[in-house]
């Protein structure tokens, strides 16, 4: 897989969409500040999470894959992480119970800092500046300085994905994520809902279950019972930052991306001869990969040629955005394609990015009922090829925005404007990810 690959061998191949640093030799001494701090995963971590991938791509296993759409330097406290965490350990756990198959937990954190944007430059007034690259690269008010980007920016993202990683450490191993307190992680907001009442009708169950094994004389002190794997990931779209975290594993001589246990290459950066797909190939991360509405057979099976010719379970996982008017006519051939070709990729569905439209209002949204039937159309097209409908990939919140319409409790148009607090795309809210956690559960039984 790693013939006459180095880890910055990419630099020989177009890189799309990356910043226009206004500094190379600035840019350079953050990489070597970079390229000597500790990593921020392990080698061994990332090896765990592909042994779990390689179950779901056996049917054995779902991924819950959920986090923020971009990572922000303003917003970062403990009590925000920790929400967010709560709500994909809701989610998660009625996907278990529901489905009877373990929830494989990534998260889109401690590194989901830089996206991609349609135009390198936006035009305010009759000034052209660069676009909002995330706060891994520049700033979000339209202003000269705001807007230049920055190489500093490159060693904050490092920090905070450190502090983000030691608390979530702490709270999934630490007694948080213990099955014996679902019925405390619900959040007043949640409770209060119709998406809580459920999720405290099932919590009680659960409990129940609980009770009945130690009255049965099982012994529930199992770590599975009172802590969670939990794993991180995040588009790699700023190649210099992930080639200064790529360290050489002393057990395998492997090389790992230790900026995260998994990292995806973005519709928009997926091309066969391009910059990160030739710095993806040569890591032994599990990659992502997004597949978009326009993407043939012959180069999703190209994708899979070219990042996992050894066909090895666990190691690639496709992330389709059709839209929900689109996954019915372009997954099925896909699907055919990749099972033909014998692939074992494990395949999971992203029902944000393809449902994304302007309100009357004029926010940028999603309404989940178009979310929810991507995801059911996802699901019909694996019952229809024989394949396994291995997970979902959303944006979520733990905070109660306003920024996605619908749901059992709905958010109108008229209510965007209360609490839109999104740097780049609208997020579900927590009563919105439990809700899309119940329909997901009712097509996984």
């Amino acid at each position: 897989m790693t013939n006459n690959w180095t880890p910055e061998s990419w630099r020989a191949f177009p890189a799309l969409h990356q910043p226009t640093w206004p500094d190379m030799a600035e840019l350079e001494q953050v990489e070597k500040a970079l390229s000597s701090l500790p990593p921020l995963v392990f080698a061994g971590e990332a090896r765990s999470l592909k042994a779990e991938l390689a179950r779901v791509a056996n049917g054995e296993a779902f991924v819950l894959q959920a986090g923020d759409c971009a990572e922000s330097f303003d917003g970062f406290n403990a009590d925000a992480i920790r929400e967010k965490l709560r709500v994909i350990l809701q989610m998660a756990v009625v996907l278990t119970y529901s489905s009877g198959v373990p929830t494989v937990k990534i998260g889109r954190i401690a590194g989901q800092f830089a996206k991609p944007r349609s135009k390198p430059t936006e035009t305010v007034g009759g000034t052209e500046l660069p676009s909002f690259l995330g706060h891994m690269v520049n700033d979000l008010p339209f202003s000269e300085g705001n807007r230049r980007p920055n190489p500093e920016r490159l060693i904050q993202a490092y920090h905070q994905s450190a502090s983000t990683l030691n608390l979530l450490r702490a709270f999934t191993k630490g007694g948080f994520a213990d099955l014996h307190r679902v019925q405390a992680w619900n959040q007043e907001f949640v409770a209060s809902s119709a998406e809580g009442q459920r999720y405290t009708d099932l919590a009680a169950e659960i409990d129940r279950a609980l009770r009945f094994m130690e009255a049965a004389g099982v012994s529930s002190n199992h770590p599975e019972i009172h802590e969670a794997d939990f794993y991180t990931s995040h588009e790699a779209l700023i190649l210099e930052y992930e080639q200064a975290l790529t360290r050489e594993d002393s057990l395998t001589g492997d090389w790992y991306d230790c900026s995260a246990h998994m990292v995806w290459i973005g519709e928009r950066t997926r091309q066969l001869g391009g910059a990160h797909m030739e710095f993806c190939r040569g890591i032994n991360n599990p990659i992502g990969c997004k597949v978009g509405p326009t993407a043939t057979p012959e180069e999703v099976i190209g994708l899979c040629e070219n990042l996992n010719p050894d066909q090895e379970p666990g190691r690639l996982t496709l992330i389709t955005r059709m839209g929900a008017d689109t996954i019915r006519e372009r997954l099925p051939e896909l699907l055919g394609a990749v099972k033909d070709a014998g692939h074992p990729v494990v395949w999971i569905t992203d029902p944000m990015h393809g449902n994304t439209f302007t309100s009357e209002s004029g926010h940028k949204t999603r309404h989940l009922d178009d979310v929810t039937n991507e995801v059911t159309g996802f699901f019909e097209a694996h019952q229809e090829a024989g394949t396994w409908p291995g997970g979902i990939h959303v944006e979520l919140t733990g905070e109660d925005v306003t920024e996605c319409l619908g749901g059992a409790e709905p958010v109108a148009d008229a209510d965007l404007g209360k609490r839109y607090e999104t740097m780049c795309d609208p997020r579900l809210n927590g009563r919105q990810g439990l809700d899309l956690a119940f329909r997901v559960s009712e097509l996984l039984r």
